[in-house]
Formats: structure tokens, C-alpha cells, sequence
């Protein structure tokens, strides 16, 4: 089975990947940004390195989807191909941090790759508004990440609604994670696991 989890920048994912991963005993999978070559230019100069920045992402999670796919393995997924190119790469380009002609680019490669992809059985979306992401941006301390201007974050959170409201690819659980600490608090813990059994059991029955 394939277990995807999407959200912004803060939303948990991570932390929701690895609490899954222990419970279910899954495989998980997670975002390699402390490798990332371009993460931190993107951030100083986000016109100069948008386009590099998404071909890596791209390439990266390309890779995941295949290792999943080859795996006998139950695997949990910390963010999904989807996102890179209708939430990311489409913002830089609406915002002007990505050239039309790049963007294009990115775009023919993406839709290449989507004819050798293969959905997940359940995307979990964490919703989570600006004081969420805030917390969850400050908790992970990563220092590129402090300087994410508010109207980035809002800017992605439109293009993840947006997004979300037409998904169709698989079944799909959405968590609204702004009232919800399932790192620390005991209930929302198992509140968030009763939610993701429970649509499991109406996945598999």
C-alpha cells in the first residue's frame, strides 16, 4: 500500500509521516531537504533558482514513485509528485519567480513522468492555516525557512485548496490540523489515527 501525505510548508507532514510509519509499521518515506543543493539560494534569490530548485524537487520525488512502485513494502510518502507542479512550480510562476518558458518546461517534463506514475491508495492532506504553518516552521528550526514571507505561504495555501477541491487521482482524507498537536497531545494522537484506520477500512473492505 501507498500512503501520501500533502500540505504546506509547517503543516506536519513530516511529523505525521513518522507517527504513521510507527504505528502501521510502513516504510517512510521523507523530503531530503537537507540535501537539497538549491534550497537555500531559493530562498536568498527566488527568480534566480526557482527553476532548478523544482527540476531537482521533480526529479527527487520521480525517483520515489519509482522506488514505491518496485517495493513489496508498505510505504508512507511525505509530500507527492502532484504537489511540485500544481501547487510549487505553479505559484513561482504566477507569482513572476519562474519565466513562462521554464515553466513550460517543467511543466512537458512533469506530465512525461505522470505516464510512468502510479497514484497513491490514500493522500492524507493536513489543512492548516498561517499560525500553524508558523508554528511548525519555527518548531523544525530550519534558519532559511524564518525569512518565507507571509504572502508565499498564503500563496501556496490558495493553490492547495484549490487543488485539493478538484483531486481525484485516489481516495482522500483531509485533516484540518490547526485545533490538532497529534505530536503532544494524547487525544488528538489517536484521533488522527482512528481517522486514517477508518478510512483504510473503507479503502480495503
Amino acid at each position: 500500500m501507498h500512503i501520501a501525505i500533502a500540505g504546506n510548508i509547517g503543516a506536519g507532514k513530516t511529523t505525521l509521516t513518522q507517527l504513521l510509519a510507527d504505528h502501521f509499521g510502513w516504510t517512510p518515506l521523507v523530503e531530503a531537504t537537507q540535501y537539497n543543493p538549491y534550497l537555500e539560494d531559493f530562498y536568498d534569490d527566488m527568480l534566480r533558482w526557482s527553476f532548478p530548485l523544482q527540476i531537482y524537487f521533480l526529479n527527487s520525488r520521480f525517483r520515489q514513485m519509482l522506488e514505491i512502485q518496485r517495493s513489496a513494502e508498505s510505504v508512507i510518502q511525505d509530500r507527492t509528485i502532484y504537489e511540485d507542479a500544481h501547487i510549487f512550480a505553479r505559484n513561482l510562476r504566477q507569482e513572476g519567480l519562474m519565466t513562462e518558458r521554464d515553466y513550460q518546461t517543467y511543466e512537458g517534463l512533469y506530465r512525461s513522468m505522470l505516464e510512468f506514475v502510479t497514484p497513491p491508495d490514500l493522500l492524507i492532506y493536513l489543512r492548516a492555516g498561517m499560525p500553524r504553518l508558523h508554528d511548525g516552521i519555527r518548531r523544525r528550526g530550519r534558519a532559511y525557512e524564518h525569512n518565507i514571507p507571509d504572502e508565499y505561504l498564503q500563496s501556496l495555501n490558495q493553490l492547495y485548496e484549490a487543488w485539493i477541491a478538484e483531486y481525484t487521482h485516489s481516495p482522500l482524507l483531509v485533516l484540518d490540523v490547526n485545533e490538532r498537536d497529534f505530536l503532544h497531545d494524547a487525544a488528538d494522537h489517536q484521533y488522527v489515527l482512528h481517522q486514517v484506520e477508518a478510512t483504510l477500512g473503507r479503502i480495503v473492505s
